[in-house]
Parts: C-alpha cells; structure tokens; sequence
C-alpha cells in the first residue's frame, strides 16, 4: 500500500502539478491513483 511518502507517489504528484500527465492518467496499481488524488487535491 502507497501513503503520502511513498516514492512513487512523490514521482506521480510531481508529474501531474507539473501537468504532465492528468489525474486520469495515473495507473490503477494498489491505492496509487486515491493517494495521488489526496495529495494533490490538498495541495490546491
């Protein structure tokens, strides 16, 4: 399971607050997308 310190989940928030990649475009492996999702929602 992926948290909010998790590696690839740093990777992931950067690409999408960079606007490389979307929010839909976030693979659904375990709970990337909703950790993702949180983080960066809490960042706007």
């Amino acid at each position: 399971m992926f948290n909010e310190n998790s590696g690839l989940v740093k990777v992931w928030v950067s690409l999408v607050l960079n606007g490389t990649y979307t929010l839909d475009q976030v693979p659904k492996l375990s709970n990337l997308k909703e950790v993702v999702t949180q983080v960066v929602n809490s960042m706007k």
